[in-house]
């Protein structure tokens, strides 16, 4: 087993969980090293010098002992930062929570991924100031696929390679097809062209170019349908921060529902005081 010894490193991390009575392991997605699991002594005890630097959602720069295989040890924090906004707001949180466990199930601890670190923090910086974070999310479920195995085809016709026609998705055929052969799979999804055209660009956007995201509900729905059923047939993935966006999701519809018949309760006629005292 190799051992780097006080080294510096810039990490992200991911989750904490209690390990004996005072001690915690704790993941970190450093951007040299890979992910990594961290033993730390005392993390639990009241006045841990290192207690903020180590919570969920914070980012920066570190020292420690590294090793290749089994636990890693910190040492030390330089400069570390929150995604202040992601851990404190709930639909942040979940998202951000959601990025981090697909990072988490694609990779295996200590692959070199260094792209994948920026990514990472590129979408919980965007997310933290305030972007669209399930469009970010979508991004980053898009360009993970490859990472799990999958790669639909997005770009071109799966069957002719045409590009210059109406497109729709075929699980059948691994990808779009194009108008020419919506004959062929009578199950395809009848996606519209807006979702399409998203489902397309988050294949090849980088994350670094986006700086404003103005999507339709209707259009987000579709992206996410569309995107649920390739992680469900074709990934086989099912996390537990993914069934907490699904939860809140449900929470909306059910909030939208109850405001609208507020709504309709409030615009019918009511018989006023003024009323009753006249008949």
């Amino acid at each position: 087993m190799t051992t780097y010894q006080n080294v510096d490193f810039h990490g992200i991390v991911m989750y904490a969980k209690d390990y004996r009575e005072r001690d915690q392991l704790i993941k970190i997605f450093t951007a040299e090293y890979g992910k990594k699991m961290f033993f730390v002594k005392g993390a639990k005890r009241r006045g841990f010098r290192l207690h903020s630097a180590l919570l969920p959602f914070t980012h920066g720069h570190y020292v420690g002992s590294l090793n290749d295989d089994g636990l890693s040890f910190i040492n030390a924090a330089k400069q570390t930062a929150q995604y202040a906004s992601v851990n404190d707001e709930i639909e942040k949180n979940a998202y951000g929570t959601y990025i981090l466990s697909l990072i988490d199930a694609a990779f295996r601890d200590g692959q070199l991924i260094e792209n994948w670190y920026l990514k990472t923090d590129r979408a919980l910086t965007l997310i933290n100031q305030g972007l669209d974070p399930q469009i970010i999310t979508n991004i980053i479920e898009i360009q993970l696929l490859s990472a799990f195995g999958v790669a639909p085809q997005l770009q071109h016709c799966a069957i002719c390679g045409r590009t210059d026609l109406p497109f729709d998705y075929s699980e059948k055929y691994g990808g779009l097809i194009c108008a020419n052969h919506f004959d062929q799979d009578e199950h395809r999804l009848h996606l519209d062209q807006r979702t399409i055209f998203y489902l397309r660009q988050f294949s090849l956007i980088d994350l670094d170019k986006i700086t404003k995201i103005a999507v339709s509900d209707r259009t987000k729905r579709g992206l996410r349908m569309v995107i649920d059923l390739i992680y469900e047939n074709s990934v086989g993935l099912h996390l537990r921060a993914k069934h907490f966006i699904d939860q809140m999701a449900s929470w909306e519809d059910q909030l939208m529902h109850d405001q609208q018949v507020l709504r309709q309760r409030r615009s019918k006629p009511t018989l006023s005081d003024n009323q009753d005292d006249q008949t």
